[in-house]
């Protein structure tokens, strides 16, 4: 028996297992899809992940800003 039967001609899952949606951008910060993506990926063509994975480099930057964290709490309290 060949392993050939087990292959699949599908583009990976840009998954990193580090699955947190970012409250903002309503991206995930592992892997940069929405949830409509992670959800549908299953279900998608190879044509419409490969578009999704060519856009995915373009998302990194929505999640670069800082929200500020504990220091920009205690400044506004203060």
């Amino acid at each position: 028996m060949s392993d050939q039967i087990w292959k699949r001609e599908e583009i990976e899952s840009p998954c990193v297992k580090v699955c947190v949606v970012h409250p903002e951008a309503r991206i995930c910060v592992g892997c940069l899809r929405s949830l409509d993506e992670i959800a549908g990926w299953s279900k998608m063509s190879r044509e419409e992940r490969s578009r999704i994975m060519a856009d995915l480099p373009s998302r990194a930057p929505k999640l670069k800003k800082r929200r500020g964290g504990r220091a920009a709490r205690v400044a506004a309290k203060g």
